[in-house]
């Protein structure tokens, strides 16, 4: 069965509602207060083109998005690596492919910027989540991934 394609693109500077309405299906993500004091860590964003938000858009709102951070490596030939956070599908439109369909151009974007390598951790203990990520290419077999909380 071939998979749905949906076009995919980088969010646009007017899009942070729709994007923050979006998170807030991430988990503990409620909308921020104050909208305004958010603006400059959003420019600050917008202005670094290593930092990448990539959505999809159905009937006027976002419906999937992933964050791609590609990082300059010193090692494995100076080529750069990639991360992958904040992946999230609005749940009325989960099972379509939406999440696939974001994580695979995040995917190309990658290969573009001659990455080695592409990560993505989870915090999910879901089978359903974990299984849709293998599905989708990555493997938990690999490496073995740390997280350390700051407060």
């Amino acid at each position: 069965m071939e998979k749905p394609t949906f076009p995919v693109r980088p969010v646009r500077r007017e899009e942070l509602g729709g994007l923050l309405a979006l998170y807030t299906f991430l988990g503990e993500n409620p909308l921020p207060a104050d909208m305004a004091a958010v603006l400059p860590l959003w420019e600050r964003i917008l202005q670094n083109p290593d930092y990448r938000i990539l959505v999809i858009e159905e009937g006027g709102r976002l419906v999937s998005s992933c964050t791609l951070l590609i990082v300059p490596n010193l090692t494995h030939g100076q080529r750069p690596y990639a991360l992958v956070e904040n992946v999230v599908t609005h749940p009325d439109f989960r099972g379509r492919g939406y999440g696939t369909a974001v994580l695979d151009a995040a995917a190309a974007a990658a290969r573009r910027e001659n990455c080695y390598k592409i990560m993505l951790l989870t915090g999910s203990k879901r089978e359903s989540t974990l299984r849709f990520y293998q599905k989708a290419g990555y493997r938990d077999d690999l490496k073995t991934g740390f997280c350390r909380k700051l407060d």
